[in-house]
């Protein structure tokens, strides 16, 4: 089978997939989670019971594993690996009062947002790919990022820092990537879906072209936290 003729997504559209998932995702957790109808039973089987809130947030477990693959396609095409790290660490702190505020409703809080996950994630693909032929270098930086993400307390931790490694390591062998993928994610054995587009995915940029519209995909994490936190406190109190 020819399974080029399925590759038609570029990274612009699964970029826009991924937001889309994670708004999903974020509405349900956070403003549709009050709402009496979200947990309407609308089939049981067994124990298991789905409600719109269960099959809100299962299409937003598609998110992180975007976003997780979008990192490691931004470290392999940027030409400045540099200041893209730069800037996934600056709007990990920007992102981290909205984030702080949505959660908890305060400015401060133990817990970082994903930001911060996704650039310590890019920072052990650098490891790998700087210090390939240097193996106690390359060991000893990885356990450090590894602590760093436990200490960091950030969202999805050191399974998520592992996730995004995991994917840069088999980023050739997509069906691998795939399988061992969605074993990883056993426990959010939903966001296994993600690999569909992802093996939809034919390599080009698309349409995301230029400073502004790149900015946009950063900016939108920040400010649609901020948004719904805005909501939320317009609902709830």
């Amino acid at each position: 089978m020819d399974w080029k003729k399925y590759q038609c997504l570029s990274g612009s559209w699964l970029k826009l997939l991924a937001i889309v998932t994670m708004l999903i995702d974020h509405v349900a957790e956070h403003i549709f989670c009050g709402m009496p109808w979200a947990f309407y039973h609308i089939l049981e089987v067994g124990d298991r019971v789905l409600t719109p809130y269960v099959l809100l947030r299962g299409v937003g477990r598609m998110a992180f594993p975007l976003f997780a693959f979008l990192i490691v396609e931004g470290f392999l095409h940027t030409h400045d690996r540099r200041k893209y790290g730069r800037n996934l660490l600056l709007f990990a702190l920007i992102s981290e009062i909205p984030w702080n505020l949505v959660h908890k409703n305060l400015l401060f809080w133990s817990q970082q947002n994903v930001f911060f996950t996704l650039f310590l994630g890019y920072l052990g693909i650098c490891v790998i790919h700087y210090y390939k032929d240097d193996l106690e270098r390359k060991v000893l930086y990885l356990l450090a990022l590894l602590v760093a993400s436990i200490l960091c307390r950030a969202d999805y931790g050191c399974s998520g820092f592992g996730f995004i490694l995991l994917l840069y390591v088999l980023r050739n062998h997509k069906l691998y990537m795939s399988v061992i993928g969605s074993c990883f994610l056993s426990s959010h054995w939903r966001a296994g879906l993600a690999f569909i587009p992802i093996c939809m995915y034919n390599g080009e940029r698309g349409f995301v072209k230029g400073n502004w519209l790149k900015y946009a995909f950063y900016v939108f994490y920040p400010l649609h936290l901020f948004v719904l936190y805005l909501i939320k406190l317009h609902l709830y109190t």
